[in-house]
């Protein structure tokens, strides 16, 4: 008899032949053994049949792997039963659904009842280390083709598929007691009666209900009370339209009466803002988990239509909370991300937010991705909406488990949501729940599904509801009796009855109290600033000079720096020496000087480490010693806040969501992300429109960030010139006929008022001072600043330490201090300009000998737009013509926001004329000698004294 290893890894067939030469049959006593020839045709039959057991053996270890792997496919995982749930909807050829698939394998019929022995890379036998073949299949069949698709072979991590494998393979593994399925049930009561009230109650309302996927709310409270037994006591979460509401109501725990009233045509909205629909609002609540008996704070975002853009948002949230805990392994604060299965394959974002889950600055330790899928985006097929078998193919590029579950099997999903959360709190790594689901109405609730779906619309309407389902299963079990059943479904439904009485005492629609990132301590109890002014921005000269030198030097010892980044340190002791700064030191006097008050400074984005431009070198490289850097701003003081400064992956959609995110977490904190150029922002338009620009109208949710983008026409090309200026004064609120009220500090009432504050600093000085009123304000607006490329080494663009001595301020407009200030009387032309045109302006007017007949002013606040200042310049050169200059091209840049803005400081008496390019469709030319003929050309208009006479207005 042959004894083989089941492994069967290596086989000694030496091995083999001295077995068999030991159990060959001797003769009797005296007796000669075998020939040598019978001996060898023994030997060669047993080698065969050895090498047959062999065969077998590997034979069904494939097997075992082959629905490791692919199980998925056939698991039964839609609940319409019409539609396949993935788009890859053939039967691989080496499962075993039917008994003729044995030959793939070598195996036939009379291979079922044998034994083989299991590998160690199965958990099916239990305590049991061989099974028969007939049983091994049914208990791969069980594990991985029923309501529960696993993909999960992809991952390149040994113990994290061992881990997997134990959670779906191990027999009765799957197992819940009655008081389980009665909370599973009660919850599931719950999501479905919510909407049902909903339906009977606002038939003709639009809510995208979660019909069809209600089994979404137990899910998720499982997840929590999971999370919160391993540990977790803040969860922030982020997810689209549909459900909203339900998810309010059953798992943050917002009032009833609160979602209700927001229904009545007739509530009236507060005066802060334009709020936004229902099922776009967010909430931020803390509480007692049930089933736990620990405290949990739950924050739902509030996002706008704009499918998967809270993604990132989310997640810059969630690390900036564990970054202020010193949670630095996500044990304390975690995100849950829901998303629609169209949108999860569709949005690009998603992507972009999944390749910044293991980044060292980006890291949230792990989220929990469910997607809700419906197998439709409004009305289009996943066959035409998707090129992936899956829509949740794209977190295979970060190794997450995939769990799709059939959502009307609800004990799956509890199970499954169980795995997830022990995988996160296990691995501190994503992973993905996709409910297999339906939408048993259309797109909204006034849609026409029948219209494009016809037949999986007959399916749905024919189709049981998960509900009826389940408690049927129960009843039958014992578990419930149906008295009960009913008795919890009145129970619910009375409490929406009387929640809905209540909500008709409500009149007014506060947006606050849906705020998901309060700032208790900052404002006051009823969410106004403090005070309503602004401390001088200024700094003392031994801060000066002792963040200067810092600047300078290397901290460390035995830190070898290149050649290069030794000549810029030289250069900048020389400044500091003289005391002067450029940009790269103005922006270091900020971060430092705040960074000794406590603030915390985080910059972010492509390349910010060294800067793209080679200025800012805020990390410093080791030469010789690989991955040993120095930042010098973290040894600045002794007690200082941190700083951070990180180069982001080559994103901005999904890097700038993170650091809104961010900045939403703590307002005592000057969170900035920088553009490698100005007019990269684009592909991060979603966030600056639905988030940035508006999102304190819609959400009353403060926001300080700030964003730094490269601006100015340098010959560059039309990709790397312009940070599209215009758009951002477009997006301004301030009105440009109303002249207003210089009452109180108006600067700051400005700043108020206005939805983001616009700048285009020309000096380090003033750049500095930005920075820090970002911070010393009494509320937090997003900061837009259209920083240089040119001007960072520009030799006039310097500025004296005097400029940022004690009591000093960011000036809003810079006048002119030269000869035509001295005798205003004399000038006859004023050029009103931002940014970096001022030097060019200022060259060329030296030029020309013009020093004494034009006046030179420099916007550096552009909005909100500085009436009061730029009234007191046009009164002061009273007989002058008022010309706008700028480098962009006429309808792009300034112009269209700055002139009717004159107009109503000059009450409509005098024109404001314009100097610049002519209108274009390119931000720029590529072309290095047009650019410079440009640029001669509006020089000359600016300097040409009677370039406007006898011009009609």
């Amino acid at each position: 008899k042959l004894n083989t290893t089941a492994s069967a890894q290596a086989v000694s067939w030496d091995g083999f032949f001295r077995n068999i030469q030991a159990s060959s049959p001797s003769g009797e006593a005296g007796e000669t053994r075998p020939s040598t020839l019978l001996q060898g045709r023994v030997l060669s039959h047993s080698l065969d049949m050895a090498q047959k057991v062999v065969e077998d053996h590997l034979a069904v270890h494939t097997l075992i792997r082959a629905y490791q792997i692919r199980g998925h496919h056939v698991a039964q995982l839609d609940p319409l039963g019409i539609l396949e749930a993935d788009l890859d909807s053939f039967v691989p050829s080496d499962l075993i659904t039917t008994i003729d698939k044995l030959g793939f394998y070598g195996l036939d019929e009379s291979d079922l009842d044998r034994s083989f022995q299991l590998p160690s890379t199965t958990f099916i036998g239990g305590q049991d280390t061989t099974l028969p073949l007939r049983e091994i299949i049914r208990r791969l069949e069980t594990s991985y083709c029923g309501h529960i698709g696993v993909e999960f072979m992809f991952i390149n991590n040994v113990d994290q598929c061992q881990w997997i494998r134990q959670k779906f393979e191990s027999p009765g593994i799957m197992q819940f007691t009655n008081a389980e399925k009665r909370t599973l049930l009660a919850r599931l009561i719950r999501s479905t009666r919510f909407e049902d009230f909903l339906a009977r109650k606002w038939s003709s309302e639009k809510r995208f209900g979660l019909e069809g996927c209600e089994v979404l709310i137990p899910a998720l409270k499982t997840i929590i009370d999971k999370s919160s037994a391993a540990g977790i006591d803040s969860v922030i979460m982020g997810m689209p339209h549909r459900g909203r509401l339900n998810v309010l109501a059953n798992v943050i725990r917002k009032d009833l009466d609160q979602i209700f009233c927001q229904f009545d045509p007739k509530l009236e909205a507060a005066d802060e803002g334009s709020g936004d629909v229902k099922y776009h609002l967010g909430m931020y609540h803390e509480r007692i988990n049930r089933e736990t008996d620990k405290d949990i704070t739950l924050s739902l975002m509030a996002n706008p239509s704009h499918l998967e853009a809270v993604d990132p948002v989310v997640q810059g949230k969630a690390k900036a909370e564990q970054f202020y805990r010193g949670d630095t392994q996500g044990k304390k604060v975690m995100s849950i991300l829901m998303h629609g299965d169209a949108a999860f394959a569709g949005q690009g974002v998603v992507y972009e937010t999944f390749h910044l889950s293991e980044l060292p600055s980006y890291t949230t330790h792990g989220t929990i991705h469910v997607v809700v899928n419906n197998q439709i985006g409004f009305t289009t097929d996943p066959r035409v909406a998707r090129s992936s078998p899956y829509p949740t193919d794209v977190a295979r590029v970060v190794n997450a488990p995939i769990f799709h579950v059939n959502a009307d099997d609800p004990e799956a999903v509890m199970y499954v949501c169980r795995v997830a959360a022990e995988w996160r709190s296990t691995f501190n790594k994503d992973v993905v729940i996709d409910l297999v689901s339906y939408r048993r109405f259309g797109h909204n609730e006034m849609d026409e599904p029948m219209f494009t779906q016809p037949l999986m619309y007959k399916q749905i309407r024919r189709q049981e509801h998960v509900l009826k389902k389940y408690s049927d299963k129960l009843i039958a079990e014992g578990v419930v009796t149906l008295q009960e059943f009913e008795e919890e479904v009145a129970k619910y439904d009375k409490i929406c009855e009387e929640a809905y009485t209540s909500s008709k005492d409500e009149k007014i629609s506060h947006i606050r109290h849906w705020l998901d990132s309060p700032w208790p301590d900052f404002f006051t109890a009823e969410g106004e600033p403090r005070s309503m002014s602004c401390l001088p921005t200024g700094l003392g000269e031994d801060v000066l000079q002792h963040i200067g030198q810092t600047a300078s030097s290397v901290p460390l010892q035995d830190f070898k720096i290149h050649p290069g980044v030794s000549r810029i340190l030289r250069g900048r002791a020389d400044l500091v020496k003289n005391r002067q700064m450029d940009w790269a030191l103005g922006e270091y006097m900020a971060f430092g000087s705040l960074l000794k008050d406590g603030i915390h400074v985080r910059l972010s984005g492509q390349d910010v480490e060294r800067g793209t431009f080679s200025h800012r070198h805020h990390v410093l490289h080791d030469q010789e010693v690989d991955k040993r850097v120095c930042v010098p701003m973290n040894h600045l003081w002794e007690n200082q806040a941190p700083y951070t400064v990180c180069n982001s992956s080559l994103s901005e959609y999904g890097v700038l969501g993170f650091e809104l995110g961010f900045a939403m977490s703590n307002p005592n904190a000057l969170i900035l992300w920088e553009a490698q150029f100005g007019d990269f922002h684009n592909t991060a338009q979603c966030i600056i429109d639905q988030f940035i620009s508006s999102g304190q109208a819609k959400w009353v949710r403060n926001n300080g960030i700030v964003l730094l983008l490269p601006h100015g026409m340098e010959g560059m090309g039309p990709e790397h010139s312009s940070a599209r200026p215009e758009r951002f004064l477009q997006m301004s609120k301030d009105d440009p006929d109303h002249f207003p009220e210089f009452s109180g500090d108006f600067e700051v009432q400005q700043l108020y008022d206005c939805n983001w504050i616009v700048v285009n600093c020309s000096t380090p000085a003033n750049y500095c001072h930005v920075l820090r009123r970002q911070i010393l304000l009494p509320f937090r607006k997003p900061l837009i600043i259209f920083t240089p490329k040119s001007l960072l080494r520009h030799p006039d663009a310097r500025s004296s330490f005097d400029d940022l001595a004690k009591g000093t301020k960011f000036k809003r407009l810079i006048p002119d201090e030269g000869h035509a200030s001295q005798s205003p009387g004399q000038v006859k032309r004023v050029i009103f300009c931002t940014g970096k045109v001022y030097y060019e302006l200022a060259k060329g007017r030296k030029q020309k000998n013009l020093e004494r007949n034009v006046a030179i002013i420099r916007l550096e606040q552009i909005s909100p737009f500085p009436f009061d200042l730029v009234r007191e310049e046009a009164d002061k050169y009273a007989n002058a013509e008022l010309v706008w200059c700028q480098e962009e091209h006429k309808n792009m840049g300034y112009y269209d926001y700055v002139r009717p803005r004159f107009l109503t400081v000059v009450a409509n008496k005098k024109p404001i004329w314009y100097v610049g390019r002519d209108p274009a469709a390119a931000p720029a030319t590529g072309n290095k000698s047009t650019h410079l003929n440009e640029l001669k050309r509006f020089m000359d208009t600016a300097f040409n004294l009677s370039a406007f006479q006898e011009r009609d207005l």
